[in-house]
């Protein structure tokens, strides 16, 4: 996936400005992509430049002006042609368990500080992740209502439920790191044991 597909598919929902883009983004796309603002702008004069969107100036606030971005045709055949595509597989890059790979070089404790950190922020993810699944559930997902909305009501259906279909995958990856963290942590004890320490000094 790249950062214009993701912006595209934002603007099949409805007409939005730089600003509006960067909040509905940080709102939903941002759970499988990671884009700051310094990237979304460029991108999007890029688009524009490429026929992929049309910008006209809107009226903000009392003097100001914003440009808001529109989906052209190309631009919806360009994100419909990368939906029906297979996705190119590139070779992880996992510093975390990279990490683990080697912690013997570190202090227990600055290992067990490692898989901690880990622990914590897949379980601030999952709980994340878990509000966006019932914020379908009960129809308070702002950008999931725009788009249903703005859809076919035959679609709602469909939409719902590969929506929710996402998170439930990202819920089950962050419960798969949750676990791993927590056998790494009763590892460290393990090995780190009085017993295991005795061991290690008479070898």
């Amino acid at each position: 996936m790249s950062l214009r597909h993701a912006l595209l598919a934002l603007l099949t929902v409805e007409p939005m400005t730089g600003y509006d883009l960067s909040k509905a983004f940080q709102a939903s796309v941002s759970h499988v992509w990671h884009a700051p603002d310094s990237q979304i702008y460029p991108e999007l004069r890029r688009m524009e430049a490429e026929g992929l969107l049309v910008g006209t100036e809107v009226p903000w606030g009392p003097r100001g002006k914003k440009r808001e971005y529109h989906i052209t045709e190309e631009g919806l055949a360009a994100f419909r042609a990368w939906m029906n595509q297979p996705l190119s597989y590139t070779r992880e890059r996992d510093p975390a368990h990279l990490k683990a790979a080697y912690l013997e070089w570190a202090e227990p404790e600055s290992a067990r500080a490692h898989l901690r950190a880990h622990l914590a922020n897949y379980t601030e993810r999952r709980a994340d992740w878990l509000d966006k699944v019932r914020e379908i559930d009960t129809g308070t997902s702002t950008m999931l209502e725009k788009r249903l909305a703005h859809a076919p009501s035959s679609q709602h259906a469909s939409i719902r439920a590969y929506k929710r279909y996402t998170y439930e995958g990202l819920i089950a990856r962050a419960e798969h790191e949750i676990e791993w963290a927590e056998r790494g942590l009763a590892l460290i004890d393990e090995l780190n044991s009085p017993m295991n320490a005795a061991d290690a000094s008479e070898n």
